[in-house]
């Protein structure tokens, strides 16, 4: 399972980035954000559990930048 949530979050991650860089999303939109989110948390899981703490840490701090850039869009006016 620890794996399992290793490659689904870089595939997250880089599908998130393949969106952006084709222009199919924007950095700003929620769907980019949480793709990011998740893709980080997973890493986080699996680069933890194998002792990577730099990768672990990385990621942590990947998730919450894409965490308050949620909070930030959900606060913005409509």
């Amino acid at each position: 399972m620890i794996e399992i949530a290793g490659w689904a979050g870089a595939g997250l991650i880089l599908l998130a980035y393949l969106l952006l860089s084709s222009g199919k999303l924007t950095g700003q939109s929620r769907a980019y954000q949480w793709m990011n989110v998740v893709g980080a948390g997973c890493f986080v899981i699996n680069s933890g559990w194998n002792g990577a703490i730099p990768s672990a840490t990385l990621n942590m701090v990947w998730l919450l930048i894409g965490a308050a850039t949620l909070w930030r869009i959900a606060r913005r006016p409509a």
